[in-house]
């Protein structure tokens, strides 16, 4: 029946509506909706040409019950395709929100390579340098507030076109950050209630360093720091605020 693949398109976006990463890209799902959308078309342009050939011929026979019938199936067949339009946009629309939400966060996408070499580092026991060579994309997110955002995207989930949209956004807003070297513009949006506090270290990760002087990461090692230096590391998973 026309719009049972779009209603499970629907099904699918809403059940991915409130988790923390994005899920497969349903391509074929998206190619029959499309694919019906085209038939119901081409039967909207059948329909269209059979009443205006029956008005041609037969004129005066037909009757206004003719009439109603001919325009019924017609605005039935446009109201599948817009329905099923609606449905597409809609899917598009939350994908596109959720990776806008995360490029905020400012975290790095993961590939499926990356994934596995993250997933085999931490079989063997290796521990993560907290120098520039880290990947924040394989830290979780720790903190409550970030529990109904979107903090992991892996590439192979996204299309062609999700893919370029990414790039060009991330691109976008580290343009729009460089014009405000001063603020972090992806930062907590919360006030700070102090501006020193009690972290303790969830994991080793290496030597931090920041105004005030340098640390290291060193698991349950307890510290007295400025909460803007080491907010990220908090939202990383690294520390945790006692």
């Amino acid at each position: 029946m026309y719009g049972d693949t779009a209603n499970k398109l629907i099904l699918d976006a809403k059940r991915s509506a409130n988790l923390s990463e994005i899920p497969l890209y349903q391509s074929n799902l998206i190619n029959l909706i499309i694919k019906e959308t085209n038939e119901l078309n081409k039967d909207a342009q059948y329909l269209a040409e059979l009443h205006q050939l029956k008005q041609e011929e037969n004129s005066e026979e037909l009757t206004e019950e003719d009439e109603k019938i001919s325009q019924c199936q017609e605005f039935v067949t446009h109201l599948s395709m817009r329905r099923n339009k609606r449905c597409l946009l809609a899917y598009e629309k939350l994908r596109a929100d959720k990776l806008v939400e995360f490029t905020w966060l400012n975290i790095d996408p993961i590939s499926e390579s990356d994934e596995s070499n993250a997933t085999t580092g931490t079989a063997a026991g290796t521990s993560t340098s907290g120098g520039g060579n880290s990947k924040t994309q394989n830290i979780p997110y720790s903190d409550s507030i970030y529990n109904n955002y979107t903090t992991k995207v892996a590439l192979d989930n996204l299309s062609h076109a999700e893919q370029d949209f990414l790039k060009n956004y991330q691109d976008l807003l580290v343009d729009y950050k460089s014009n405000f070297p001063d603020i972090d513009l992806s930062g907590d949006l919360e006030p700070p209630t102090n501006i020193f506090i009690d972290v303790r270290v969830l994991k080793d990760g290496g030597e931090v360093q920041t105004e005030y002087g340098c640390f290291n990461l060193i698991k349950d090692s307890q510290f007295y720091v400025r909460k803007s230096d080491v907010e990220r590391l908090i939202q990383q998973g690294y520390l945790e605020e006692i």
